[in-house]
């Protein structure tokens, strides 16, 4: 099974922290200017998903959305989440914690590509 999204071993810790501080959470990206273009943490349920919005999968057990517009840019790609040291968006739970989730990326190769039907 070839995974849309993934994550590195610092932002599964990250995510771990922030699930022991705040419970379940989730993650969005919308593509938008400023914050929006950066994967988004909120606590699971704070940000309300939309028909515009595609589920990648999950990461460290957090379900992972992208808006319809922006997976469009990105469905060749398989979006790994990173962390780095840093102020993310404000809205976004590890903000505090002086890190913030960066989206990086590598292209699927064909036999991925024709596996996920894209």
């Amino acid at each position: 099974m070839v995974e849309r999204v993934t994550a590195t071993d610092e932002a599964i810790g990250l995510i771990r922290k922030l699930q022991e501080k705040h419970g379940p959470v989730m993650f969005h990206q919308s593509g938008g200017c400023c914050d929006g273009s950066s994967p988004m943490c909120y606590p699971e349920g704070d940000l309300m998903i939309g028909s515009q919005d595609v589920l990648l999968g999950e990461i460290a057990g957090a379900k992972f959305y992208m808006n319809k517009n922006q997976y469009d840019y990105w469905k060749h790609t398989q979006v790994i989440i990173d962390v780095v040291d840093g102020r993310g968006g404000m809205f976004s739970l590890e903000g505090v914690e002086g890190k913030r989730f960066l989206s990086r990326s590598r292209a699927f190769t064909k036999d991925e590509t024709e596996a996920l039907g894209i």
